[in-house]
């Protein structure tokens, strides 16, 4: 079985989702749910679940503590949902082809450094877009141009705004993360 943690940033609905889906699977367990911010929702969603916690400063990510710590933790994959912060090459090389994140666009469009959450989603209804959707995809050294694992569309009318955007989106998300995950963990 798999042992995976899950890096956030924010509120941690899709930390949660996958958390849930994988709780009587076989493949895998969420075993380690981490984030740089103190005050992160996440955290109460993990504490709920039983699920254990860590935070940490940008400091110790890049450091290499963290990879000590998972290591240590006997974590075989990690999974970014909603996870801010760039991933060090130390944390890529210690876990290659391990590390997947979700990107709220179809990459390449809208990626790269500032482009997340309610940022996409203004830019895609600004340029007016006739659909939208999420990439799947592995980590490396550069924002969002890992491989793509998986996307998924969703059409955007002329009438949407961002806020519509971003739930179209997040539908998308809570219902392929998991099984794209798992997919991943068990080809």
């Amino acid at each position: 079985m798999y042992k995976i943690a899950i890096f956030a940033s924010g509120s941690g609905s899709n930390a949660e989702n996958i958390a849930l889906y994988f709780k009587d699977k076989p493949t895998a367990e969420v075993g380690l749910i981490l984030t740089n911010k103190a005050d992160a929702f996440v955290l109460d969603r993990a504490k709920k679940l039983a699920i254990e916690r860590v935070v940490f400063s940008s400091e110790q990510l890049k450091s290499g503590e963290l990879v000590n710590l998972l290591k240590d933790k006997g974590i075989d994959f990690i999974v970014l949902a909603g996870f801010l912060l760039k991933i060090p090459e130390n944390l890529i090389a210690a876990f290659p082809n391990k590390i997947i994140n979700i990107h709220p666009a179809l990459l390449p469009k809208y990626g790269g450094k500032g482009m997340y959450g309610d940022a996409v989603h203004k830019a895609v209804v600004a340029n007016r877009e006739k659909e939208s959707g999420i990439t799947i995809h592995y980590v490396n050294e550069h924002y969002d141009e890992g491989a793509i694992i998986f996307q998924a569309k969703c059409k955007i009318s002329e009438t949407d705004s961002y806020e519509d955007v971003a739930n179209k989106i997040h539908q998308l998300e809570y219902e392929h993360f998991p099984r794209a995950i798992e997919g991943v963990l068990a080809p």
